[in-house]
């Protein structure tokens, strides 16, 4: 596994934490609430990239077709 990833990750998750505070104390709950759906839209099509080579390892160590 490659530790860049998790790196990625934790930054993404470090920005929009930060972005989702201010913007809550500015009075944009809205844009909050959107920048925090943002991230995890992010997060999750890095993750299902991840889970999508993994399935296709399996395949081919297994030879499944």
């Amino acid at each position: 596994m490659n530790i860049d990833l998790i790196f990625k990750i934790a930054g993404i998750g470090i920005v929009v934490g930060i972005l989702h505070t201010v913007l809550e104390k500015v009075g944009k709950e809205e844009y909050a609430h959107a920048v925090t759906l943002a991230g995890v839209v992010i997060v999750l099509t890095m993750v299902l990239t991840l889970i999508s080579q993994l399935f296709d390892s399996v395949k081919t160590i297994f030879q499944l077709y």
